[in-house]
């Protein structure tokens, strides 16, 4: 849902504007095309009606427009708000005991082997109503609108029955009607097998065609569907089948690939024309060229590298072989509790050796094509939605992941409106 006030904003004293796109048919950026931050010093935004009207230079002679909102950026820089394509923030309790057994020395799969994980996840929200899951997830979602986030994508995959997986998507459902950024719904049931068919991984494969896939169209609950396709989890051939079977209820294809080896997920997500296929920690060079031969847009998720004490995925590697590049959050209880979108910006840096023009690039422009919110969101250009970060004053955008452990953000306008927790 978005809201628009009938209203005029001015902001100025904007020490610069970053993130401008002058074309607005420019839907993600690729290879050397990421460098590119295009900006303005000594800026001006106006926004009509929680819409991009015009931006440019404040100069001595610049008309104020009667009767607008002035807002004082007091010195700060002016982003376009992040756009976070992948987050699990429907869930029921924190792991911070799995936390403690990694610094013991079990491993992700030792963890998940042992019922951890992500089946300790769908137990703990397999006991919690759908309106205990909303309103954690309404906090969560407040979180990271506050922390510069302006469009978000939410998946399902804790329930991993039909109940529970209808539950989460209805969570995100009621989200989107109050929410005042656009929300995805990614439909993930195939996210781990159920330890009731561990020894049935066909019954559980049929249950998420023929069961929870027909429901979760009926009800329209999700945009898209969303497969864990790695080592210890689902094959490159279950994967096919059941995007094949997301296809024929207009789902569009997300897949979680290549996080734990070279299982195959890249190449199956780009046969199925996939709109992302994320993590990518083991990314070499036939999963490159296969990237190179379609439309998937990589994404890397550092925060999941950074607390798992993983491989980050390539992204440098990735940008200098001509690929767009996109970073996300991953924000969920067990391999990333952290949405803040600027922590990942310097990760991207810090650990993945992409400069702050493309990280901000691949968490802004190219995480709206992750998510098709590319004509409304993503940069600043004229007709866009006025959703915007002012930055406390800093001294250049290099200093956003410099600083990694500050928050930049000073305020957040979302529809042209300041930013105030949803109720």
């Amino acid at each position: 849902m978005i809201y628009h006030t009938m209203k005029t904003v001015f902001i100025h004293n904007i020490q610069t504007l970053y993130g401008i796109i002058d074309n607005r048919n420019v839907i993600k950026k690729s290879g050397s095309e990421m460098s590119e931050l295009l900006s303005i010093n000594n800026a001006f935004i106006l926004i009509e009606n929680g819409i991009i009207a015009s931006y440019g230079m404040f100069t001595s002679n610049a008309q104020i427009p009667l009767g607008a909102e002035v807002i004082d950026a007091q010195g700060g820089l002016v982003l376009p708000t992040f756009v976070d394509s992948h987050t699990h923030i429907v869930f029921a309790k924190s792991r911070e005991e799995e936390f403690e057994m990694r610094i013991k020395g079990k491993s992700y799969e030792e963890i998940a082997a042992a019922g951890g994980g992500i089946l300790n996840s769908a137990r703990k929200l397999q006991n919690m109503s759908e309106d205990e899951l909303y309103e954690s997830a309404l906090k969560r979602l407040n979180e990271v609108i506050a922390f510069g986030t302006g469009a978000i994508e939410i998946k399902s995959g804790y329930g991993l029955t039909v109940d529970d997986e209808l539950k989460m998507l209805r969570v995100v459902k009621r989200l989107k009607a109050v929410s005042p950024i656009p929300i995805k719904a990614t439909f993930l049931g195939a996210h781990a097998i159920p330890a009731e068919y561990k020894q049935n991984r066909r019954g559980y494969i049929d249950l998420v065609i023929n069961e929870m896939l027909p429901k979760v169209a009926a009800e329209d609950l999700a945009d898209y569907c969303d497969v864990f396709c790695d080592q210890g989890f689902f094959t490159v051939e279950e994967t096919d089948e059941i995007l094949t079977a997301a296809k024929t209820y207009n789902l569009k294809a997300k897949i979680h690939g290549n996080e734990l080896g070279y299982t195959g997920g890249v190449q199956v997500a780009v046969k199925h024309d996939a709109l992302s296929v994320d993590h990518l920690e083991y990314t070499g060079d036939e999963e490159i060229t296969s990237l190179l031969s379609g439309n998937t847009m990589p994404v890397g998720l550092p925060h999941c590298s950074f607390f798992l004490g993983i491989p980050y995925a390539p992204g440098r590697k990735m940008i200098d072989a001509g690929l767009p590049f996109c970073l996300a959050s991953d924000y969920n209880p067990g391999s990333s509790p952290n949405g803040r979108m600027s922590f990942v910006v310097a990760l991207a840096c810090i650990q993945m050796k992409l400069t702050p023009e493309e990280a901000i690039n691949a968490t802004t422009i190219n995480g709206a094509a992750a998510i098709e919110l590319s004509s409304t969101h993503g940069s600043i250009t004229i007709g866009k939605q006025a959703n915007l970060i002012i930055t406390k004053p800093i001294p250049t955008l290099a200093y956003i992941p410099y600083a990694f452990g500050v928050d930049p953000v000073a305020k957040v306008l979302i529809n042209g409106n300041i930013f105030t927790d949803i109720q």
